[in-house]
């Protein structure tokens, strides 16, 4: 699966086309197109801050990790987002990173030497992972099933390379009714904002070029098409029974959160990089976390779980 994108990852108009009926090579597009700037545009780091979140998400669903996994495997793993964190965190002592996009993997195995973590790599399908039967004591990902297209082989997968008694944690992925209202905030607050930064008195401070909005919409339209499932969580929990794990389970999160989330996201991406300044973001982060505080101690015990934007789902492999 091979593209003609640039040095600096921006794919063909060639590539693009083609993409549009090929969600896998869309998502080698897409992910390759990113890479450079995915930490930053989603405000990833490796420090307290997002040790603590990933942690939190990571046994939200799984419960108290009394020790931690010696050996992990992460599909799309992205820039190492999920697993690094969660070695800084002491829940994965070695962690063996994939995906689907080689310059994901690239800048995932640059993080983990940064970092000095034991961690190594592979760009590689996740419904066709190459490594033998029971290796990991560990499967986990974080926003990735929702972008694979056979779920169900990608299960199975996952359970195959498991040991005996060894877990799996998928965090992060979209519901199907959360998932509808992010998207509708998303897109009407990306009109209002480049409306707005087009005005004089908010394009000079706050204003991209018109090439680089251009560009932003064509990621966007791109993005619609690596994005292929929404899930129920029952059903979620159905699909890795039938892949033969037991002790499923599965937990919500973001209510109210994502509704915030999503449009201050948004608003970031129409302005030019770094034009909003520390106020804001420390605003964002604030606002975020106040809102998931309500969420999780309030809103989860009246609302119901479809309704939250994400799901995560954990079973062992028998």
């Amino acid at each position: 699966m091979t593209t003609t994108a640039s040095p600096d990852g921006r794919p063909t108009a060639a590539d693009i086309e083609k993409a549009w009926d090929d969600p896998k090579l869309a998502n080698v597009i897409y992910h390759d197109w990113e890479a450079s700037t995915y930490d930053e545009k989603w405000c990833i780091s490796y420090d307290e801050r997002c040790i603590r979140y990933v942690s939190d998400r990571f046994e939200h669903v799984a419960g108290p990790v009394a020790s931690p996994f010696p050996r992990s495997l992460e599909i799309g793993a992205g820039t190492g987002f999920f697993t690094l964190n969660l070695m800084l965190g002491g829940l994965i002592e070695r962690g063996t990173i994939t995906d689907l996009s080689p310059r994901m993997v690239e800048v995932a195995l640059r993080n983990g030497e940064q970092l000095d973590l034991a961690v190594d790599g592979t760009a590689t399908d996740a419904e066709s992972l190459p490594y033998e039967d029971e290796t990991f004591d560990l499967v986990c990902g974080h926003a990735v099933l929702h972008h694979i297209p056979d779920l169900d082989l990608a299960m199975r997968e996952v359970l195959r390379v498991l040991k005996p008694g060894g877990r799996f944690v998928f965090a992060g992925e979209p519901t199907r009714d959360g998932d509808v209202v992010a998207r509708r905030l998303s897109q009407a607050t990306w009109s209002a904002a480049t409306r707005a930064i087009r005005m004089p008195l908010l394009r000079d401070r706050y204003g991209r070029p018109q090439e680089e909005i251009a560009e932003s919409e064509r990621e966007a339209a791109l993005e619609a098409v690596v994005d292929i499932h929404t899930f129920d969580p029952g059903e979620l929990a159905d699909l890795c029974r039938r892949a033969g794990a037991v002790a499923v389970a599965t937990e919500t999160d973001e209510l109210t959160a994502s509704w915030f989330g999503w449009p201050i996201r948004t608003v970031e991406a129409a302005v030019r990089p770094g034009s909003l300044g520390w106020n804001w973001y420390q605003f964002a982060y604030r606002g975020w976390k106040a809102l998931n505080w309500v969420d999780g101690n309030v809103w989860s015990h009246v609302v119901p779980g479809r309704f939250f934007y994400n799901v995560a789902v954990t079973g062992v492999k028998p």
